[in-house]
């Protein structure tokens, strides 16, 4: 299960000028491709699902200062096969100043050791609104049902912030549960919108 801030969509054909092709995309970069992005919302806390933890040895850490070289490769990781690509086009600096600012938080839940998934907090409206910007199953671990337990954390964990409301989006390129999911936990949609992908171009394709 993977999905991003924004979800790494594709739109209509008639596209404004924010959906033209970034400058690294090239013809041999492949296709663009259409998603619609759904917004979802949350607005009083639920009471924990306590959905079962896994059965192997775990742990749900919060990586304090994370470096931008680990994230960008836990990124590419979780999110290689949903389309992931936002970030990827970011530079370091950016990126360092996103992982950086107040009230941002990142958790990474790993699997006797190792990475097996992660999500991130985001506040916004000056803490009013917990975003949860990035959420998602490595793909070696899909199907051992993390999803609902790494979920139920982050929800919990989201509202222990005091926000007024918790959000998330999802779109058509993620996993075919995302949205259903979402929704069994308590998150209800309140907009939809279509974006386009363009395929990463050669220099940006450095990680596999």
């Amino acid at each position: 299960m993977g999905r991003t801030r924004g979800c790494p969509g594709r739109g209509l054909m008639t596209t404004p000028a924010s959906e033209l092709p970034p400058a690294d995309w090239t013809e041999t970069s492949g296709p663009v491709a259409e998603s619609r992005i759904t917004y979802l919302e949350m607005t009083a806390r639920p009471s924990p699902r306590r959905a079962p933890p896994p059965l192997d040895a775990h742990a749900l850490i919060r990586v304090e200062e994370p470096p931008v070289a680990y994230f960008r490769w836990l990124y590419h990781y979780v999110g290689r096969d949903w389309m992931w690509v936002d970030r990827r086009r970011w530079d370091d600096q950016r990126l360092a100043q996103h992982l950086a600012a107040p009230g941002y938080a990142l958790y990474v839940l790993s699997l006797k050791g190792a990475p097996a998934g992660f999500f991130e907090l985001v506040a916004l409206d000056g803490g009013q609104r917990v975003d949860l910007g990035l959420f998602g199953i490595a793909p070696d671990f899909i199907g051992r049902r993390l999803g609902p337990f790494l979920l139920d954390q982050a929800i919990q964990l989201a509202w222990e912030r005091g926000p007024q409301r918790v959000t998330v989006d999802t779109c058509t390129l993620d996993h075919p549960k995302a949205l259903i999911l979402y929704q069994r936990f308590g998150f209800a949609p309140y907009a939809t919108r279509e974006r386009l992908v363009w395929p990463l171009g050669p220099g940006l394709r450095g990680l596999t």
